[in-house]
């Protein structure tokens, strides 16, 4: 409440400034522009480095291809190519080469490739990150990044390596063209979100920011919160993960421990601060109604299995659950 403010549509918002300054120099890159949300600044991003009729490769769940209501396409008229993940949620660096369309009049040109780190809570390794980059450099294509878990790829990584996050979180980056960064997920910020490139990058992405009306006025009083996420809240995102893996093991123990639960319920381990359980559907909903009734909200989606309904519940830590909220969830799995 107290972050002098200016007109950030102008430039001129001193917090502002500050925070992009900060984050562009935390992260390796040039310069940094805040607007409202995630969906955003990767549409913001894509726009910028496509024109209308270019072509974006992404992955079938990226969030930029299956959670952002067709943005590109609507409002970009970018097409998108997606492809399939593997188990690890990686693409396989050989669909992505064999997407690239040759320079024909028939096909969209290809003009970006697009990755998400974190992916389903998923940290996509770093060798993996900088081979999908070769490829792009190869080919002449642009890289972004929808890096809305960032941090929570860097920490999982520099717990592994016995590094520093905010050094892995730069060598993730390094040598891809942009990157989005959520300051409102595991960064704990109310709101905003980042979008970082090259100066000139970010010159244009400035322009397209406004035709989309993300353009804000006094807009410090975000960015202080903003900058106080990035200054105190990276390196404690290791608690957050220790509570998912504590929820995704007592979730796995507690579904054991029930014969008649075999076949009917799986628990994917946690990497970072996501948990996802596979539960026959008809056990899911009674399960989902009984957490709400005990004040624990999870969201949840249907596909099928061979033939089965299947209900995959989606877990999230962060710093507002702690393990005394961890071990509240579990007990009231463990009642039902």
């Amino acid at each position: 409440m107290e972050a002098p403010l200016g007109d950030d549509v102008f430039g001129d918002d001193p917090t502002v400034n500050r925070l992009q300054e900060m984050a562009a120099q935390m992260l390796g890159f040039e310069a940094a522009l805040l607007a409202p949300s995630g969906t955003q600044t990767n549409l913001i991003a894509m726009m910028t480095h496509c024109q209308r009729g270019d072509e974006a490769i992404v992955g079938q769940q990226w969030h930029t291809y299956r959670w952002e209501a067709g943005g590109m396409a609507v409002l970009g008229s970018i097409q998108p190519q997606p492809l399939e993940h593997q188990p690890d949620g990686t693409i396989a660096l050989e669909d992505v080469e064999a997407a690239i369309k040759p320079d024909d009049p028939h096909f969209a040109k290809t003009r970006l490739v697009v990755m998400e780190n974190t992916t389903g809570g998923k940290v996509l390794p770093l060798a993996y990150m900088r081979a999908v980059r070769d490829l792009a450099t190869r080919h002449s294509l642009r890289t972004h990044i929808d890096g809305a878990r960032l941090f929570n790829a860097a920490v999982a990584q520099a717990e592994l390596e016995g590094t520093d996050p905010v050094q892995q979180a730069r060598a993730i980056c390094q040598g891809y063209d942009s990157l989005s960064l959520c300051l409102s997920k595991g960064l704990g910020a109310p709101i905003g979100s980042l979008l970082l490139g090259s100066a000139d990058f970010i010159r244009q992405a400035r322009r397209v920011r406004k035709m989309l009306g993300g353009g804000m006025r006094q807009a410090g009083l975000i960015a202080a919160a903003g900058m106080h996420a990035l200054q105190n809240h990276v390196h404690r995102m290791a608690e957050d993960h220790a509570h998912a893996r504590l929820l995704s093991e007592g979730l796995a123990d507690i579904a054991a421990m029930h014969p008649k639960l075999a076949g009917k319920v799986s628990v994917h381990p946690a990497q970072t601060n996501i948990v996802f359980c596979d539960i026959e559907g008809g056990v899911a909903d009674e399960l989902q109604q009984h957490l709400a009734a005990h004040g624990v909200k999870v969201t949840s989606g249907y596909f099928r299995v061979k033939e089965r309904a299947m209900k995959r519940m989606r877990w999230v830590t962060h710093l507002n659950v702690g393990r005394a909220d961890v071990e509240h969830a579990l007990r009231a799995v463990a009642a039902f």
